[in-house]
């Protein structure tokens, strides 16, 4: 049975953990807020410690709401897009050919055959985003796998409109959000650490957030960067 708090026109989802203490988050990009408490904790003890974070809580969802957002992309020439955290321009190519995308300096230059719509230049740069998602994920999974002595049987890349990356403790795999190619680097590391952890950890408990702090002292920082960096046309909450 779903155990809510409501606050005047605020519904807060509880959660029951094995945790020391009660954790409050606000989720972007809504702000949606969730409640993590002690298993034995009395439901209006919990109430009483929301009420006292109010100010805190309304704060990150004002953030949340002002953060900037990216326009739809229409994939068309001299229009902005981001790839690794740097702002690049587009260079559409109409050609009756196979539809190609090359890097040089600041431009992206797709090739498109002529009256391609954009949903197919959004298929087409895509597919460009996982092969150079492909050329770097690999090195940071062997990287970290040794660093954590865990080992994956396979990692997928896809389009994910509720989290960042995802892991599959029992079979060992890992899903990264094909958006992660437009954020920095250390930030796709970031997440690639955050879902390894889970086979050593596969709840968000608090030895998970010992363990990230141990291995990976700066992911608040990172999970901070990455929430408040401009969110996709669509929204991308962050895991």
């Amino acid at each position: 049975m779903r155990e809510i708090i409501e606050i005047g026109d605020m519904v807060i989802d509880v959660t029951r953990k094995s945790v020391k203490h009660v954790h409050l988050s606000v989720h972007p990009p809504n702000g949606r807020v969730t409640l993590v408490a002690p298993s034995a904790t009395r439901l209006e003890v919990a109430r009483a410690y929301a009420i006292s974070k109010l100010g805190w809580i309304r704060d990150q969802q004002t953030r949340l709401v002002n953060q900037a957002r990216e326009s739809p992309r229409q994939f068309i020439g001299r229009e902005s897009h981001f790839l690794w955290g740097r702002r690049y321009l587009m260079s559409v190519i109409e050609k009756e050919e196979r539809p190609s995308v090359k890097l040089d300096h600041r431009t992206i230059h797709l090739t498109i055959r002529p009256e391609s719509s954009p949903a197919k230049r959004a298929e087409v740069i895509h597919e460009w985003h996982k092969t150079l998602l492909h050329g770097v994920v690999p090195g940071i999974i062997q990287k970290w796998e040794a660093r954590l002595g865990v080992k994956t049987s396979q990692y997928f890349l896809q389009r994910m409109k509720t989290k960042w990356g995802g892991c599959n403790p029992a079979a060992a795999t890992i899903r990264l959000n094909t958006e992660l190619v437009k954020k920095p680097k250390d930030l796709l590391e970031y997440v690639i650490v955050h879902e390894l952890m889970h086979l050593l950890e596969p709840r968000h408990s608090e030895r998970f957030f010992e363990l990230m702090s141990h291995h990976y002292p700066a992911w608040p920082e990172a999970r901070r960067e990455l929430n408040e960096l401009p969110l996709g046309a669509e929204d991308w909450p962050q895991h």
